[in-house]
């Protein structure tokens, strides 16, 4: 139930509208949420197929590739998940002001740099916003108690969100004006291909079951762990997509999009109908929801970083588990005070730019490591050659799917002329091809992702595209965290290193040669 629903919709479609305030930002969930149900097929078959323990993407990618890729996984998806939390602090905290505003002794006395929005400088890029990093000192303590007592809290609050987003679908429905869906985009499909980019990371949530695996109650009981995590990762999205859809339709028919506030949209529309009752409803439940998307959050976090710590690829402060709670206190400590950091003292809008690098990238590596964890003989086949092995030749076509869905992504977004738009397509096309008929697949225990190859070549190649629409700056972001992670790697990491030091942890490498 924990990990049921990650996102919250309000901080995501906060953020959507910056980039396509319409109806158009349905479609931008719904491309998004497709792209992410191909992904959590992937996710899936990993989960069910490796050791039920912490790690997800970064576990994935060391099995199949090697402690270097996998390390750069973790950095660029820990930067999203760092930049999440301090957004959804930000809206939490303008939701707990917009509740105790209700009450006549609050009403207008409390200042902008506590709750709603910040105290801006420089220009808007600090804003200072206290309430933010107190909630998140709030909700780090919780998980350091212990996941029992998370858990109680996180599944509570995750019921009571549901109930609450189903009325205001049911409500809002009656109150929807077709005529504000006209036009449906106004600003182009380009937009709405930014919006996916964006709201993209409101399904990261999927993977949080896989990260949680090894807390689970019988995490080594297989035919547990083979039929619930694969079936927690794709129902717990596609519930999520059902959600953001009715969501969208109903606030954007409500009420033209030119309309809507940024702070709280939903409640907004609702209060602009007459209906105040629902919009108190939808304070209290954006509340409910952000809280359980803040623990889940900063749960996962703080797994991650353990999982790095027992590896040795970050210092071992974050493998040390409390021993009465069973919790890695410092991990979450130190998630904690990140996240309270850029949730205080920065401008989480301009922050929003970079957000998707980390999900995408990793998403397309994951779907990497079906497809090099699959072939039969990583370091000998019957289609191998002088000049390469038939490991190297996959890694290298799914190398040129990614680059070929990358550029089809660049030439749509700048209106290129058609024939190269065709020719990469093309190229993407033979690639795949090589990889369904120059390498020999197992069939994995457990789950099983369907359209190998096809399936993990596609989503490598929409992440990419999806890729290439984002902001520039995401784009310097991914460059720059790459090049200070494999410094970190190069001068820390391989010299401390220790996979498998704990005797309860097992690595399924691939062997040297896939590693070299």
């Amino acid at each position: 139930m924990n990990c049921l629903i990650y996102a919250s919709v309000e901080v995501f479609l906060l953020i959507v509208f910056l980039v396509c305030c319409h109806a158009g930002v349905t479609c931008s969930f719904i491309l998004a949420g497709l792209s992410c149900v191909l992904n959590a097929l992937c996710y899936a078959e990993l989960a069910s197929r490796l050791p039920a323990v912490v790690g997800g993407a970064y576990l994935y990618a060391y099995s199949a590739f090697n402690e270097l890729t996998a390390f750069l996984v973790f950095g660029q998806l820990m930067i999203d998940y760092h930049i999440g939390a301090a957004s959804i602090a930000r809206s939490l905290a303008s939701y707990v002001v917009t509740i105790l505003e209700m009450f006549p002794v609050f009403k207008d006395n409390i200042p902008s740099w506590i709750g709603h929005g910040g105290e801006e400088f420089f220009g808007g890029t600090l804003s200072i916003n206290l309430l933010a990093p107190f909630l998140l000192a709030l909700l780090t303590v919780i998980l350091c108690l212990g996941v029992g007592e998370s858990s109680i809290v996180n599944s509570f609050m995750t019921v009571l969100k549901v109930i609450i987003v189903i009325i205001v679908i049911f409500v809002g429905a009656f109150e929807v004006d077709v005529s504000n869906w006209s036009p449906f985009a106004p600003h182009g499909v380009k937009e709405i291909l930014t919006g996916a980019t964006i709201v993209f990371f409101a399904y990261v949530g999927f993977d949080a079951v896989a990260n949680s695996a090894e807390e689970s109650r019988r995490p080594q009981a297989c035919s547990v762990h083979l039929r619930d995590l694969p079936l927690g990762i794709i129902g717990s999205l596609l519930i999520c997509i059902a959600l953001y859809i009715g969501v969208c339709l109903v606030i954007t028919g409500m009420v033209p999009y030119y309309l809507l506030g940024e702070d709280a949209p939903l409640a907004e529309a609702f209060s602009s109908k007459g209906l105040k009752f629902v919009s108190i409803l939808i304070s209290i439940g954006a509340v409910a929801g952000l809280t359980t998307t803040l623990l889940v959050g900063l749960y996962v976090q703080s797994r991650l970083y353990l999982g790095l710590g027992r590896d040795g690829l970050l210092p071992s402060l974050f493998s040390k588990v409390h021993p009465t709670r069973h919790t890695p206190i410092h991990s979450q400590v130190w998630v904690g005070i990140v996240a309270g950091v850029l949730g205080g003292l920065f401008n989480v809008h301009m922050l929003s730019h970079i957000l998707s690098v980390g999900a995408l990238t990793g998403y397309s590596v994951v779907s990497a490591c079906v497809l090099a964890l699959r072939w039969k003989d990583k370091t000998v086949s019957q289609f191998s050659s002088r000049w390469t092995s038939s490991w190297r030749e996959g890694v290298l076509c799914i190398v040129t799917v990614a680059c070929c869905g990358f550029a089809v992504g660049i030439f749509y977004r700048f209106s290129a002329s058609y024939f190269f738009l065709v020719v990469a397509v093309v190229i993407a096309i033979l690639a795949t091809t090589a990889l369904c008929c120059r390498q020999a697949y197992t069939d994995p225990p457990g789950f099983s992702c369907p359209g190998v190859p096809i399936v993990p070549a596609v989503c490598v190649f929409f992440n990419m595209f999806l890729f290439a629409q984002l902001h520039h700056e995401a784009w310097v972001r991914f460059v720059v965290l790459s090049i200070i992670m494999v410094g970190i790697y190069a001068f820390y990491g391989q010299y401390h290193a220790k996979p498998g030091s704990d005797e309860s942890i097992i690595y399924q490498r691939a062997p040297s040669e896939a590693t070299r």
